[in-house]
């Protein structure tokens, strides 16, 4: 657990922070802004408007190309391989298509990220159990992914993100691709994950969503950004 100094400090921070892409003209420009932990914040913004990049930014895919940009209070443009590897151990992603082993099981892709880190199976298969529960998945544990729904899928894949217990969980258009009533299971995950602790960013084209949940947002437009509070929150 994190000590009382570390707590205080913002969990993300970005100071004129700029990104671009093989010397071609800059996708975000002279962003700043920061997050607290604990917090659960909308990325929004029009199609092409740099949400996709800035999530890859912050979890660490990419560095800036100008700018200071922390995360768990460290400066990520002086991080090493190895300082960015811990540090993605404490992030969950999940991404917009998934990226599952659609070959595998259910169960084999909740627990990789486990078998990873060379946690035992016992454990593991308490872990993956309960989380299954968690999603309204247990009866599908042995099946592969291959034969789920686009509903199904996205529930493992944010099994996969939280299985670790991160400290900060990412998620690019997670409701995308699924109907209203799905959408507002996976937004209650989410909500509930907040509320013990993790810290969430949700990247969404979804207005009705934004509107549903008030939450604070990250507006994207023209390269630049702005942090909007949630409505009637201090």
């Amino acid at each position: 657990m994190s000590d009382s100094s570390n707590e205080q400090q913002p969990i993300i921070y970005l100071q004129n922070v700029s990104v671009g892409y093989d010397g071609n003209e800059e996708v975000l420009s002279n962003i700043s802004l920061e997050l607290q932990p604990g917090s659960f914040t909308f990325i929004t913004g029009k199609s092409g408007s740099g949400k996709t990049t800035l999530l890859n930014m912050l979890y660490l895919i990419k560095k800036p190309s100008k700018g200071v940009l922390r995360v768990f209070g460290k400066n990520i443009n002086f991080s090493n391989r190895d300082i960015l590897s811990l540090l993605r151990q404490r992030v969950g992603v999940v991404f917009q298509d998934f990226r599952l082993l659609e070959h595998l099981s259910v169960y084999d892709n909740i627990a990789l990220p486990l078998r990873i880190k060379g946690m035992g199976e016992k454990e593991i298969f308490k872990r993956v159990s309960e989380l299954l529960n968690w999603v309204e998945l247990s009866e599908y544990i042995y099946k592969t992914c291959n034969t789920l729904s686009g509903g199904e899928k996205q529930r493992v894949a944010i099994a996969r993100a939280v299985i670790n217990r991160p400290d900060i969980l990412f998620a690019d258009e997670p409701t995308g691709s699924v109907d209203p009533e799905i959408a507002g299971k996976l937004m209650r995950l989410f909500v509930e994950l907040n509320k013990v602790g993790t810290t969430v960013l949700i990247a969404t084209h979804n207005e009705q969503l934004t509107t549903t949940y008030n939450y604070q947002r990250i507006n994207l437009y023209n390269g630049t950004a702005k942090l909007y509070p949630a409505l009637g929150r201090v």
